[in-house]
């Protein structure tokens, strides 16, 4: 199958992307999908070398959290997309989806009010969002 990322630079709706863009939002999108809170797409790339993107989203609950992450594993898996590695699934309180360039955070409410993950890469832009994009 082709890879469905490629070409490695494409245009949507007149802004010029990268491969590493269309799969932030992507997994920002099946964030929302799945009714996520505060979802943020933090572009790190110039930050630091472990991957190019973060996105941080919330739930209400332990459910909600592992609602989330097992829609954005199915929505990329349907385009032959499989994280690296995945961490704190069984818990549901602060889980990660590493995808190499991106990495999908999501926290339960309380834990990402507390751990602040976003404040601590305040100097990275920040991707614009938008359910259906």
């Amino acid at each position: 199958m082709a890879d469905p990322l490629c070409p490695l630079i494409y245009w949507l709706g007149g802004l010029l992307l990268t491969q590493e863009d269309k799969l932030a939002r992507l997994i920002a999108e099946a964030c929302l999908d799945e009714k996520a809170l505060d979802v943020v797409v933090l572009d790190v790339h110039e930050l630091t070398v472990i991957t190019d993107y973060f996105v941080i989203a919330s739930g209400r609950n332990v459910i909600q959290v592992r609602s989330i992450l097992e829609h954005v594993q199915e929505k990329l898996q349907d385009q032959d997309i499989y994280p690296i590695r995945k961490e704190g699934l069984q818990q549901g309180v602060w889980s990660v989806l590493d995808y190499n360039s991106v990495i999908l955070h999501v926290f339960r409410q309380e834990e990402r009010e507390y751990y602040q993950l976003e404040n601590l890469w305040a100097d990275a832009p920040r991707l614009m969002i938008e359910s259906g994009v």
